[in-house]
Parts: structure tokens; C-alpha cells; sequence
């Protein structure tokens, strides 16, 4: 028992330790707040302004709320994604990165403080930009389905750290090169997920990746509670809830064992020395 709440109280310390961090560096906090905001509202305006480029009439609200969600579900993964990876950069330029390695508290313990940290950062974020936004557009939400979109969201960001925690090897293994090397994996789930367009418009050979993207189903199940009111036991929601429950099963332990592999490389070649 006592094990369970030191642990408890390690994990939450984690999660401190992320928010000082953030407080530490509220500017950069500020610019991408504001670049997200700002490429959410550029990419609704494709959907407000479709009838006018077009020429032909359309549902424009549909299309809106349809981007809308799309830049909202991404705003949030990048956030909870990068707030993962993001640990071992941070660790880095504050110079503690060894004595957190050195720490007697197990790898998960760790893991799931920082990533407790990132969802919770990703959720405001996300509110204060769909805030932001809906004051530019009129958004018709009296049919959707909240419940259900709690419900995919969450479990969305389960499956999605996971992949975070996988890819936060990168930074670790490569210093100079790592974060960049993250934003390529953020970049391909973005083109396969259907953030912006449904994954049919995709070459057919691209189908099973994203269909191995957690965010692919995380967008669809939420489209599908916001713009057409499915509830959660609707065989629709249900296709889109066990590859999420799946992703999350298998992706986290995975995740954490590369991290493990990785550390451990690390410290035999001296890779946590900090640089710069």
C-alpha cells in the first residue's frame, strides 16, 4: 500500500514538474497557441469560402464543422503528442535529464505523470482555440452528441500516447536531430488520418496505414458524434471504440519498452550528456 501511494505521489510530481516547466517557458506556450488558432481558423475558411471558389451551392456549415472537428482533433493529438516527446528536450535544456534517469522511480511511473500532464495540456489547449474560432463561425451543435465525443477523445488519447512515448526514442537517441526527426511521424499521421478529408480520397495503398493510425479513428468517431448524433452503442461508434481500446493495449507497454531499450543504450554511449 504504501509502495502504490509513493508511486501515486511520484506520478503526480511528474505532473508538477511538466506544469513548471510550462510556466517556465509560457512564450513559446503563447506562439504555438496563437499559430494553432490561427491555422484552424485559415483552414475553416476553405470550408466558409468552398461556395464562392466553387461557384456551386453547398452546405457550407457542414463543411466547416466538418474541418473544424478535423483541426480541432489534430490541434489536440499534437499538443498530447509533443507534450510527450517534448519530456526528453526539456530534460535536455534544463540539464536534468540524468538525475530524472537516476531516479529511484520506475520508467512508467514517469511515463504516465508526463503523459497524464500532456492529455490535460492538449484538452485546454484545444477548448481554447474551439473558443477562439467559434466566435469567427456559426456552429450549429444543438444535434451532437457530447457523450459519445468525451468518449472517443479520451480514448483516442490513451492509443496516441503510446505512439508519443515510442517516438520520444528520437529525441533521446538523437540530439541534435531527434525533435525533428518526431515531427516527420507527426507529419505522415497527419496525411493518413483524415484530418482534413475523408481517407477514401487516399491512394488505396495508403488505406492500411491509416487504418493503423489511432487518430484516423479518434476523427471519424467524433464526426460521427458531433455531425450526426451517434450514440455510443451504435454499431458506427462501436467499429471506431475497439481499435482505440486495442491501439491503447497494445501501443503503451509497447512504448514503453522501446523507452526502456533506448534509455539504456543511451546510457551506456553517453547520449544524456547535454549538448548546447
Amino acid at each position: 500500500m504504501s509502495s502504490l501511494m509513493h508511486q501515486g505521489r511520484a506520478t503526480y510530481a511528474f505532473f508538477e514538474r511538466n506544469w513548471n516547466l510550462t510556466r517556465r517557458y509560457w512564450g513559446w506556450e503563447l506562439v504555438w497557441l496563437v499559430y494553432n488558432i490561427v491555422n484552424a481558423m485559415s483552414v475553416t475558411y476553405i470550408g466558409l469560402s468552398a461556395q464562392l471558389i466553387t461557384g456551386v451551392k453547398i452546405n457550407t456549415n457542414f463543411f466547416i464543422l466538418y474541418l473544424l472537428i478535423g483541426t480541432a482533433v489534430w490541434s489536440y493529438l499534437s499538443v498530447t503528442f509533443d507534450g510527450v516527446t517534448d519530456i526528453i528536450n526539456m530534460e535536455r535544456w534544463e540539464g536534468t535529464i540524468e538525475y530524472t534517469f537516476m531516479a529511484p522511480i520506475s520508467r512508467f511511473t514517469h511515463m504516465i505523470g508526463s503523459c497524464m500532464y500532456a492529455v490535460v495540456h492538449g484538452l485546454l489547449f484545444t477548448i481554447l482555440q474551439l473558443l477562439i474560432v467559434g466566435v469567427f463561425f456559426h456552429i450549429d451543435l444543438s444535434h451532437a452528441n457530447f457523450v459519445t465525443a468525451i468518449v472517443i477523445l479520451l480514448l483516442g488519447s490513451i492509443s496516441f500516447i503510446g505512439f508519443g512515448i515510442a517516438t520520444a526514442v528520437l529525441p533521446l537517441l538523437y540530439t541534435e536531430k531527434g525533435m525533428q526527426m518526431s515531427f516527420i511521424v507527426r507529419a505522415v499521421i497527419l496525411l493518413v488520418s483524415g484530418v482534413y478529408y475523408p481517407v477514401e480520397a487516399l491512394p488505396q495503398w495508403m488505406h492500411p496505414i491509416a487504418y493503423a493510425s489511432p487518430a484516423t479513428y479518434v476523427i471519424e468517431g467524433l464526426r460521427a458524434a458531433l455531425m450526426r448524433n451517434q450514440p455510443i452503442w451504435s454499431p458506427e461508434i462501436l467499429s471506431y471504440i475497439w481499435p482505440l481500446l486495442l491501439t491503447g493495449i497494445i501501443s503503451i507497454p509497447v512504448g514503453i519498452y522501446i523507452f526502456g531499450i533506448a534509455e539504456r543504450y543511451a546510457k551506456k554511449t553517453g547520449k544524456l550528456k547535454r549538448n548546447g
